[in-house]
């Protein structure tokens, strides 16, 4: 089992910066691939970065790309989604999750944990 808590959310004027975190707890951190995803209201799930066992190993929807980087800490159990230059689309609830594989998936079927969410609110 792996407890996921997340934290750094909050608003942010468009082009601004916001830092997420996620801190696993309750099982081997290192041999978890991890990832961001994000729901909007009215929308469905959608994957944002995954990062594998390996920190070079990783995925990011084509929208984030160039400012979203996702990374990890294995000492301190913690992967962390830096997001930049925010726009008013980027806003919704972001989650963070975590599979029991060492591959990163963008899927939310291939997770089995799951963090309770955090608002990431951008204003134009």
């Amino acid at each position: 089992q792996v407890q996921l808590v997340e934290s750094g959310g909050g608003l942010v004027q468009a082009g601004g910066s916001l830092r997420l975190c996620c801190v696993a707890s309750g099982r081997t951190f290192s041999s978890n691939a991890m990832g961001w995803f994000r729901q909007a209201p009215g929308k469905d799930r959608e994957f944002v970065a995954a990062i594998g066992w390996s920190a070079g190993n990783t995925l990011y929807v084509d929208s984030v790309k160039g400012r979203f980087t996702i990374s990890r800490d294995g000492a301190k159990n913690t992967v962390y989604l830096q997001m930049n230059s925010l726009k008013p689309e980027d806003a919704a609830v972001y989650y963070c999750a975590a599979r029991r594989n060492l591959e990163p998936g963008s899927h939310e079927t291939e997770y089995d944990y799951w963090g309770q969410g955090n608002q990431v609110t951008v204003s134009s």
